[in-house]
């Protein structure tokens, strides 16, 4: 570090006080004595030369030597192919990007929880850092340890940790990393959520239910976050169940890139909404899919994860179907979506999909054929033991990593979308 010059602003009654010494008044019977001599001009302001002996090294923290570094997306079971900067997204086109980072950036800490390590690495080398050092450990008795191995004081810290299955394990474990940050005087704290758990939980629709997706928000937010970042949240009003600014991330970029890049007519496109409730995200996907047309599956649930598809709104025949959810749990709304749609006459069927939940019997809905490819995002780590032909997984490390650097810098996140 440069040596920097401190500028000494002291009062001048003060500084004249500790220079010179104001000798005693003796105080006679009516009056001060009128004899001494007077005070001495003050002092001017001092400009003193300050040297660091050493300056702060942090082993965490440094960005490469490249400022934007090579988007790398994961495909087809997860292996990395390294893309031609001509095909990237249009939301992370380098005139779209915001300036070069700082190269010493020391303020700026990643941390992962144990939910989703692999994505969290991804984020962190798309932005050119290390992921800090953190120490997660759980008892004999279940409860969990955290530990952070470096010094966060004053840092704008990033805890990446999806509340995926096991949802209460993983939501435990992100409060407590946050209490830690908190109580280790990070500057600000902002909780990485790529997927929300209890999100689906937003209202009431019976009579003496919870409204989970509140309950979390309060835990989070008293937990010490400062701020959520959180992709393809289930309904747009749990934003506002929080009480700090919450950013909200799309997936769509990085499915409609995919999409792109596949030989299909625009003409022969159909974007289907598997039900009601998902409408506006299917018109919107639509929309920026060549403006495609769009088809709704109209169901009735009767009762939690059992669906069952009554009618079709819209014309799929001969056309290739592309069904738009933000999550896949147990397979059934869109199973039976796209065995509707097969039945009225649509030549093949693309289930596209945020947040790949995969409860059982989810793969073997997936797999059964039912399906020309299944595109989802790594919001939620897929083990190897649920892959399949069909299943092509899509990173969104850049989106979240671009993310993570305008939050940082206070620049627009909004505009990444545009």
């Amino acid at each position: 570090m440069a040596p920097s010059l401190l500028h000494l602003s002291a009062a001048t009654s003060s500084a004249s006080s500790m220079a010179y010494p104001i000798p005693h008044r003796p105080r006679s019977s009516s009056t001060f004595q009128s004899n001494l001599n007077p005070l001495p001009p003050p002092l001017p302001l001092l400009a003193v030369r300050c040297n660091l002996a050493e300056p702060l090294r942090f082993d965490n923290g440094k960005p490469s030597s490249s400022s934007i570094p090579v988007v790398v997306t994961r495909r087809s079971g997860g292996v990395g192919e390294q893309e031609d900067p001509s095909s990237f997204p249009t939301f992370l086109s380098l005139q779209n990007t915001i300036p070069p980072r700082k190269h010493h950036d020391t303020r700026l800490r990643i941390f992962s929880g144990t939910a989703n390590p692999a994505l969290s690495q991804e984020i962190a080398c798309y932005m050119g850092l290390e992921l800090g050092k953190i120490k997660i450990k759980r008892f004999a008795d279940g409860e969990i340890y955290v530990q952070l191995q470096e010094s966060v004081r004053g840092c704008d810290v990033f805890l990446v940790q999806p509340t995926c299955p096991p949802a209460n394990e993983n939501l435990m474990e992100l409060l407590i990393m946050i209490d830690a940050c908190r109580r280790a005087s990070a500057k600000n704290i902002t909780a990485v959520i790529p997927y929300f758990g209890y999100a689906r939980a937003d209202r009431k629709t019976q009579g003496r239910e919870s409204i989970a997706a509140k309950l979390v928000a309060n835990l989070i937010t008293e937990a010490g976050a400062n701020r959520v970042l959180a992709c393809d949240l289930h309904s747009g009003q749990s934003m506002g169940y929080f009480d700090i600014p919450v950013d909200h991330v799309y997936g769509q970029p990085v499915i409609l890139d995919y999409l792109a890049s596949k030989t299909i007519c625009s003409d022969d496109l159909v974007v289907v909404s598997p039900d009601v409730g998902g409408v506006a995200r299917a018109r919107a996907f639509a929309k920026k899919l060549s403006d495609a047309p769009l088809a709704i599956v109209d169901k009735r649930r009767h009762g939690h994860n059992v669906a069952e598809v009554m009618n079709l709104i819209g014309d799929v025949k001969g056309k290739v179907a592309v069904m738009v959810d933000d999550m896949i749990d147990t397979a059934g709304t869109i199973a039976k979506g796209a065995a509707l749609l097969h039945q009225e006459g649509a030549r093949e069927v693309y289930a596209c999909s945020t947040h790949a939940v995969f409860s059982p019997p989810a793969i073997e809905r997936l797999s059964s054929g039912l399906f020309q490819e299944v595109i989802i995002t790594n919001t939620i780590p897929v083990s190897e033991k649920n892959y399949f032909p069909q299943l092509t997984v899509l990173s969104v490390a850049n989106l979240l990593g671009e993310t993570i650097w305008r939050v940082h810098d206070d620049c627009s996140v909004s505009s990444i979308f545009q």
